[in-house]
């Protein structure tokens, strides 16, 4: 049986997750390598704070290149941009 890998194309989503009893507004950043959760920061728009939570995730899982953004739908979505 072969072994499961992951991919090596990989696009980073961005939600905004609501304030809960507990929590307050908070941005998730994803991919199939890794996550970060970071608390909404008031001072900056959405654009900074979702630049912001790719960075972040970006640095955690020590990825390079050029990335794009855009939005699909409810979500942010960053790709990778390769340049030779």
């Amino acid at each position: 049986m072969q072994k499961a890998t992951r991919s090596a194309y990989q696009t980073i989503t961005v939600q905004v997750l609501g304030p809960t009893n507990t929590k307050g507004t908070r941005v998730k950043a994803s991919c199939e390598a890794g996550s970060v959760v970071l608390p909404w920061d008031h001072t900056l728009g959405v654009n900074d704070n979702t630049n912001r939570a790719v960075r972040r995730l970006l640095k955690k899982i020590d990825w390079h290149g050029h990335w794009q953004g855009g939005d699909v739908g409810k979500k942010v979505v960053y790709v990778c941009v390769c340049g030779g």
